[in-house]
């Protein structure tokens, strides 16, 4: 049995990322930073799986490997460092079920090669650990007492749609996608769409912000030519979808990171 991912592998990944000196993996700090590394959380559920199903469909496997690696340790890290700072033992009971729902997703992801029922699993799986990890990042939103925190809580969910949209579009590409998938898919984009400018029309939103805003919603648009169909080699399709997506995250992430400054 090879296992895409062992524990030893997991554990110098973690070090590598510290050493890294990525702010995103800094300590939390504040209640903005929770809100931040929470909804990062609700994102990495939907990217593993994303990536999970690229490294089956043979979608620029190597990379989607090293995505899935990477995802996997940060979102071991991230829950650490959550339990550890939750203020109130609801939130502490939500990052307690989080690990217990986490454990059999991570099971499934670093467990043999990706295949078809594994994948299946992994978007049974993924769906649950998305719905404890928003409910986490929704608890730290409301004890906020900030005008910014909502608006972290906001970008991040951004990351995360982004990147749920990918999922399931590659869900359908490899025929693992659960029957409502494309109904998914098309409440997830507008989603996106509204969330998008909400964020840029809220008063708290500075021109740096606006103007990070408007990058990630120019990357947007290759992620909707790709919705629409206008490729139609399905192989380069999946391929681009990868890339967009991944282009996409890292934009919204910058934007998610100067919400997080705001008024701290």
């Amino acid at each position: 049995m090879k296992k895409l991912l062992t524990l030893s592998f997991a554990l110098m990944m973690a070090a590598l990322l510290d050493a890294s000196g990525n702010l995103a993996l800094a300590q939390i700090s504040d209640i903005n930073s929770a809100i931040n590394k929470a909804g990062r959380q609700r994102m990495l559920s939907q990217r593993m799986a994303k990536a999970y199903l690229q490294t089956g469909l043979g979608t620029d496997a190597e990379q989607s490997r090293r995505t899935l690696e990477f995802s996997v340790a940060h979102f071991d890290r991230q829950l650490v460092e959550l339990k550890n700072y939750a203020p109130n033992m609801e939130i502490k009971g939500t990052y307690l079920q989080l690990e217990s729902a986490w454990l059999a997703y991570k099971d499934v992801l670093i467990g043999m090669a990706p295949g078809k029922d594994g994948a299946r699993k992994v978007m049974e799986l993924s769906e649950r650990v998305l719905e404890l990890a928003h409910q986490g990042g929704t608890q730290f939103v409301e004890i906020s007492g900030t005008e910014s925190g909502p608006l972290v809580g906001m970008a991040g969910r951004q990351r995360m749609v982004s990147q749920r949209i990918a999922k399931l579009y590659q869900a359908l590409a490899w025929g693992v996608a659960p029957v409502n998938a494309a109904a998914e898919l098309d409440k997830s984009r507008r989603e996106f769409n509204v969330g998008m400018r909400a964020l840029s029309l809220a008063p708290a939103t500075t021109k740096e912000i606006k103007d990070e805003i408007e990058k990630a919603r120019q990357l947007w648009l290759a992620v909707e030519a790709l919705l629409d169909g206008r490729t139609a080699d399905r192989k380069a399709a999946s391929a681009g979808m990868a890339t967009a997506s991944e282009r996409l995250l890292d934009a919204l992430e910058n934007v998610t990171a100067l919400f997080e400054k705001v008024n701290r």
